[in-house]
């Protein structure tokens, strides 16, 4: 009679362990088929992508808050001295060929889109290059002053390189002249599990986002007119099959691993209770 209520008891719990494997098994392929992409922009399907070739000029437009150096000189620094800001230093400026020249001074693009200089006065600088600016700041000063010099430089910005990089996060650029790749050199190069034919880069313009798919892997890229990156452009490598595969193999072998703890905690409780039947 003992051993029979031992096998009853025994075949009552195997009975309800297969059903509680056969619950869990279903419950895994449901959680392993919710899981989505490792991707942050999962929805990009929805919005506007652009990529196309064209003229890669780099010339960095001119965007609010960003911070000009601007200096104003001549062959005669006295002449040109009142376009600068007040108490100029005379004696930093490696970067003009005047033999005596103001220091390098800076200017914030205000809400406006303008700066302030001396003399001049209010200009109008936002969504013009660096270029654009000196050419109108120099035709303003000739009108009183022979050849003069005027520099105009940007003082640097920053992009972000998110994803599959080595070293991801913000890279303060300073110098205008700044692609892609140098972008991708300064985050350690994209890992082995970085998709080099579908980098995603978000640009704003005119307040609105703008979403291009790069190539890396294609000669291409190099006359492509995103080529160059500008100020708060954001550069993210999305993970190959291959990562997303392998974070999906962990996550199922740590759900599994949690459901054999699952099961020996209830072979232990099935184990005591048939013990307990058969001591009484």
């Amino acid at each position: 009679d003992n051993k029979r209520k031992i096998y009853k008891n025994m075949k009552k719990g195997l009975i309800c362990l297969v059903s509680i494997i056969m619950l869990i098994s279903v419950l895994g392929t449901s959680c392993s088929s919710s899981k989505g992409s490792l991707a942050y922009f999962q929805n990009l399907d929805s919005k506007v992508v652009e990529q196309g070739l064209g003229s890669n000029d780099y010339g960095v437009k001119v965007v609010l808050d960003d911070e000009l150096k601007i200096v104003i000189t001549s062959q005669v620094p006295e002449a040109t001295a009142p376009y600068n800001l007040p108490l100029a230093n005379y004696a930093n400026a490696t970067e003009l060929t005047a033999s005596a020249s103001p220091a390098i001074q800076t200017y914030v693009v205000d809400k406006d889109g303008c700066i302030t200089l001396p003399v001049i006065g209010k200009l109008k600088v936002v969504g013009k290059t660096t270029d654009e600016i000196t050419a109108e700041i120099k035709s303003i000063v000739e009108k009183d002053v022979n050849n003069p010099y005027v520099l105009v430089k940007l003082c640097g910005f920053r992009v972000n390189v998110l994803g599959e990089v080595k070293d991801p996060g913000a890279k303060n650029v300073t110098k205008e002249r700044y692609s892609i790749f140098d972008a991708v050199a300064e985050a350690g190069d994209l890992t082995e599990f970085g998709k080099r034919d579908n980098v995603l880069l978000i640009r704003e313009e005119n307040g609105v986002k703008k979403y291009v798919r790069l190539n890396l892997s294609d000669v291409a890229i190099l006359e492509s007119p995103y080529y160059y990156l500008q100020q708060n452009d954001i550069i993210y490598v999305e993970p190959n099959e291959i990562k997303v595969d392998n974070s999906k193999y962990n996550q199922n072998n740590a759900f599994k691993m949690s459901v054999v703890s699952t099961i020996v905690s209830a072979l232990s409780v099935i184990a005591s209770v048939v013990i307990a039947l058969t001591i009484k």
